[in-house]
């Protein structure tokens, strides 16, 4: 928005709109026109209300479907997979991370460069939380890294927000476009470490995802 530099990507690329706010050059790559949310009513919290704590707990009862004060739901705006929400399975547990339907959204914050989820009990205190953990090993086409969540902090990259939408980046890594999301079998989420829209493995399709802070999650 509001940029007024070169307006045209050199021969051989394409440029590729992430959201209102980010496009990129990438080289090969297909223009693409995803829909982007509007832009959220409030900027992202830096933290959570109190320290993020881990009780010892593998899952919680979870949250509800009321969104809680500090936390964001987190979710695609691409077809195929419009509005499938971020969360784990088993629901509210350790296990790889996901898009899913809108009625079982998990809810999340990025606190000191880690994805964390809330699985307590809305007001529990303290609250139980897990941690979005990168698996350094690559898989698929070897451009991704799978995404699960554990009691212990991750230790390989940090997440973070450009705009309203979830990046990781890590030291020796220079990734194309820190916003790019597989999701493949299982709707589980891998990071894409290539260009966005350009050689997608067979069976996963290209994402961004993004949070999302009206009070219930939908469709």
């Amino acid at each position: 928005m509001n940029f007024s530099g070169d307006s045209a990507c050199a021969s051989g690329s394409g440029c590729v709109k992430i959201n209102d706010y980010y496009s990129q050059c990438q080289p090969g790559a297909a223009p693409a026109n995803p829909q982007p949310d509007p832009a959220p009513t409030d900027s992202a919290p830096t933290s959570v209300l109190g320290t993020p704590t881990a009780t010892g707990t593998p899952a919680g009862t979870g949250p509800g479907t009321t969104l809680q004060s500090g936390y964001y739901w987190i979710r695609a705006v691409e077809a195929p997979n419009f509005h499938k929400y971020m969360q784990t399975k088993p629901l509210y547990s350790t296990g790889p991370a996901l898009l899913g339907d809108y009625t079982t959204a998990g809810q999340f914050q990025v606190v000191d460069g880690q994805l964390v989820q809330l699985v307590s009990a809305a007001g529990a205190k303290p609250e139980t939380l897990l941690y979005g953990i990168v698996n350094p090993t690559r898989q698929i086409n070897n451009m991704s890294l799978a995404v699960s969540f554990s009691e212990t902090k991750n230790t390989y990259g940090k997440f973070g927000w450009q705009g309203d939408g979830l990046t990781w980046s890590v030291e020796g890594i220079t990734r194309p476009n820190g916003l790019a999301w597989y999701v493949c079998t299982g709707q589980q989420l891998y990071i894409n470490l290539g260009n966005y829209l350009y050689q997608t493995p067979s069976g996963c399709v290209d994402e961004t995802i993004h949070y999302y802070n009206d009070k219930t999650a939908n469709n």
